[in-house]
């Protein structure tokens, strides 16, 4: 008996190692901005903001959403906020975009990191802690697991939420995000969810 421990503890230890590896090799998901200028079927074909053609496959279960506008007094303490911003030299971010999450959605990526709306924007997802009118906008202090961020998001800032959608929105001439599609094996992109802009408006995000 004593003598199976060692070999299942050295199985146990490659297993994990082999299980790394795997993760490791996960290829990373591709953000996808851009205008969709073909539909077959299950597949996109989508001219992305840097006017790339891409063909991106929706899975069966692929979820859609449609992005709206919104007024900003619908951000309110308690609500669960996506900023897009540039920092300010004063260590606030200026917001180029707000998106108010559905309570479904709360938590959904939480936390402050870069982003690439713009050279060197920042993405943070909070929970509005106060907002307080300013002088040059809405003053916003949001709170994430790991610190906090103060915001001003000046007048003309689109502000926009997330509604459920279907398939049929997802049509030639419709404005996109793909948060994160995955890349195949075989070099095509794969997408389970799809944010498409609304009334014409260009998710901001």
């Amino acid at each position: 008996m004593s003598s199976l421990l060692p070999r299942a503890l050295a199985a146990l230890a490659v297993l994990s190692v082999l299980g790394s590896a795997v993760s490791a090799q996960q290829p990373p998901a591709v953000r996808i901005r851009g205008t969709i200028e073909a539909v077959d079927g299950p597949l996109l074909t989508v001219k992305s903001r840097e006017g790339t053609d891409m063909k991106v496959r929706l899975t069966d279960n692929v979820a859609v959403f449609g992005v709206a506008n919104i007024a900003m007094s619908e951000i309110k303490p308690g609500s669960y906020i996506g900023v897009s911003a540039m920092p300010e030299p004063d260590g606030t971010q200026k917001a180029l975009a707000v998106h108010i999450f559905p309570e479904a959605q709360r938590g959904v990526a939480e936390g402050f990191r870069p982003w690439d709306l713009r050279p060197n924007s920042t993405m943070t997802n909070a929970t509005v802690a106060q907002t307080v009118e300013g002088t040059d906008g809405q003053n916003i202090l949001v709170k994430y697991k790991d610190g906090e961020k103060k915001v001003v998001v000046p007048p003309g800032t689109p502000i926009v939420t997330f509604l459920v959608g279907d398939k049929s929105e997802l049509k030639p001439g419709a404005k996109i995000i793909i948060f994160g599609a995955t890349r195949k094996d075989d070099g095509t992109l794969e997408a389970n969810r799809v944010n498409v802009g609304r009334d014409g408006i260009t998710p901001p995000m």
